[in-house]
């Protein structure tokens, strides 16, 4: 036998030898297997991303896919962040991390169209120097002064900016949407073109203004908004065309339109255009203004029937919607006892009366309707109908003759029996239309000449296209959403609702086409241990009761000290001052400080119970976080040595 193998079936030294470098080989080609590995994934994998969150977070929508692919020329975006925000507020730490992967997520969707830079603010340095000229806004941390940032710069070829002044964490769902509109405009840094046809002095009243009556012939304060961000153009209620510059139409209680300016509306659809049509079965605007001869106005509801019909929509004039409860609250007739009531066709829209996830309206406290009537989808239309403004259930329908002449606004509350149902005031409408004329261009006037410009008649959209339409034009009116006050003989203008945020946002999504449209809002990275917030609030509403209980027991023991120092002494005030308490109101003190001492200390436990039951909550879940993955590595290694061991047993038998 060889010196390798005994008789006895003892080990042998020199396979047991081999077998051992063996294995340190299989290791060192396993650490070489893994290296290579990571270094070809960094080569050719590099775009490759996993997204595991369960919103996907960090997947681009396709709105913002579409944006990035259709860019010609490099942006530059520039990151602005001070570290020290994230170690002081933890919770920007977090919100940080995930601008920095979105930016990173643009920059490889774009393919090598975004460039990035990173930059960290010193104090006094030229960071910080640049972060202020763009005009990025500086927080300060402390006493000293010292400013912190946390904004993102924007540059094109031209040296167009934009600019994020500062990341709020209240507003992480809507993150993307402002990166994409952010490239979006840099992409096309020219101011957008809003064209505006209405028969409503939105530009301001010149006959108002030369008769001086205070207060009247100023344009409309959203007018004054909307020229802010657009390029404005005022449209005539007789154009044959829409001006091939303009981007988006905004049709504003437009009466007795003609078919000439009904086919130039249509045709600007059917070729691509966005319309935000403003009907009303009843304007409050108008019928406060007298008509040119100067008397009131004896019509003041506005349609667009013949195009709604085509496309699949539905805004009724006979109705208006009435809502119990934002109903403002108004001066009654002089008859009445009761001197103020609710108006139920005027009313604030709050809460859930505002659609929380689109754009225009998710950050809103409140818009204001007077005598609005419904917006509906036909039956069996094709288009897609999203509601932006809806009614309280605490709603009815009104016919249109009560709010028209002279309104009773208290016989109308008697009369209020809410159905139940809510209804949608304003909408966005999507989807593939067709023309309403579909025989062509409609005949002129005697005398007029058919313009130079007229473009081929188009019978339906390239697809989908969007539209905005609302049953209420008074969203505009100016006493419903600002309060004008004269400051060293120049207007104020206060908002007292967001009627002009709300309007300037949905023009602003229209201008940006279906890219912008299509991006909604998302849920934040950052997402709480709901338990322990519940925890929370229990025992805080806990721990106030109690105090409450404190408090109302202290006010009961000053109140006895009170009454018991009054009830001794002489018969006048400096008497009863320097009486000397007696026996019995020492007892009663002490009594009251006993109780005070228990009610104290039934604070503290409950303050005690409180921290010790969220710290040992969060405790097994900070326990679960880090042991819980190792933990089930571990097992599974464990098993796996297992299988292993009985294969080679098996293997030996």
């Amino acid at each position: 036998m060889s010196d390798t193998v005994s008789s006895a079936g003892l080990p042998r030294p020199r396979r047991a030898s081999r077998r051992g470098w063996l294995s340190i080989a299989a290791l060192l080609a396993a650490v070489a297997l893994a290296v290579g590995i990571n270094v070809l994934a960094d080569r050719f994998l590099s775009r490759a991303r996993l997204d595991l969150t369960e919103q996907r977070l960090y997947t681009l929508s396709s709105g913002t896919r579409q944006v990035l692919s259709n860019l010609r020329d490099p942006i530059t975006l520039r990151l602005f962040y001070s570290r020290r925000l994230g170690a002081t507020v933890p919770v920007f730490g977090a919100y940080a991390d995930r601008v920095r992967e979105m930016l990173r997520e643009y920059a490889a969707v774009s393919g090598g169209k975004i460039r990035l830079e990173f930059l960290e603010p010193e104090p006094f340095s030229e960071v910080e120097d640049r972060a202020l000229a763009y005009g990025l806004q500086g927080v300060p941390v402390d006493q000293t002064g010292e400013q912190i940032f946390f904004g993102l710069a924007g540059v094109n070829l031209l040296d167009d900016e934009r600019t994020i002044p500062f990341f709020q964490p209240e507003r992480e769902r809507f993150l993307e949407y402002d990166l994409t509109r952010l490239v979006f405009e840099l992409s096309s840094p020219r101011r957008p073109v809003l064209g505006v046809l209405s028969s409503l002095p939105l530009n301001g009243d010149p006959r108002a203004m030369m008769m001086r009556v205070p207060g009247a012939g100023q344009p409309f304060a959203v007018m004054i908004q909307l020229r802010q961000f657009f390029t404005v153009r005022d449209v005539a209620a007789d154009a044959q065309v829409i001006p091939a510059d303009v981007q988006v139409m905004l049709v504003a209680h437009a009466q007795n339109l003609p078919d000439t300016a009904l086919y130039a509306l249509d045709q600007f659809v059917m070729r691509g255009g966005r319309l935000m049509a403003l009907v009303d079965p009843h304007s409050e605007s108008q019928a406060s203004r007298p008509d040119p001869t100067g008397r009131p106005a004896t019509d003041s509801s506005s349609n667009l029937d013949r195009l709604f019909r085509a496309w699949g929509i539905e805004a009724p004039r006979d109705k208006v919607v009435a809502d119990q409860r934002g109903a403002w609250r108004v001066r009654s007739s002089p008859q009445d006892r009761v001197q103020g009531v609710d108006y139920v066709a005027w009313y604030n829209l709050q809460g859930d009366s505002l659609n929380r996830t689109d754009v225009a309206s998710a950050e809103l406290q409140q818009v204001t309707l007077a005598s609005a009537g419904e917006v509906r989808r036909r039956d069996g239309a094709g288009v897609e109908m999203t509601p932006v403004l809806t009614s309280s259930a605490q709603s009815m329908l009104l016919d249109v003759a009560r709010v028209r002449e002279a309104p009773d606004p208290a016989r109308i509350l008697a009369d209020f029996r809410a159905d139940g149902q809510r209804r949608v005031l304003l909408a966005r409408f999507r989807g593939a239309l067709t023309t309403a004329f579909p025989e062509g261009p409609p005949a002129l006037p005697e005398g007029t000449e058919r313009a130079a410009d007229m473009p081929a008649h188009v019978a339906a959209t390239n697809g989908p296209t969007n539209l905005i339409v609302g049953n209420d034009a008074d969203i505009l009116e100016d006493r419903f959403w600002v309060r004008t006050q004269e400051f060293f003989g120049q207007s104020v203008a206060t908002p007292i609702s967001d009627n002009g945020a709300l309007v300037t946002n949905l023009v602003d999504t229209l201008v940006g086409g279906d890219a912008l449209i299509s991006l909604r809002s998302r849920t934040e990275s950052l997402r709480p241990f709901t338990l322990v917030e519940d925890m929370r609030r229990d025992a805080e509403a806990q721990y106030r009761q109690t105090e409450r209980n404190l408090q109302t027991r202290l006010d009961q023991t000053e109140r006895r000290l009170r009454d018991l120092r009054q009830g001794t002494g002489g018969a006048n005030a400096g008497e009863r001052a320097q009486a000397v308490i007696t026996a019995e109101q020492r007892a009663e003190i002490d009594r009251a400080r006993e109780e005070i001492v228990r009610t104290r200390q039934q604070l503290r436990a409950v303050q005690r119970d409180l921290r010790q039951g969220i710290e040992g909550l969060e405790t097994w879940l900070r326990l679960l976080n880090i042991a819980l993955v190792p933990a089930l590595l571990t097992v599974a290694a464990l098993v796996l040595a297992v299988l292993r061991a009985r294969r080679r047993a098996a293997a030996r038998v």
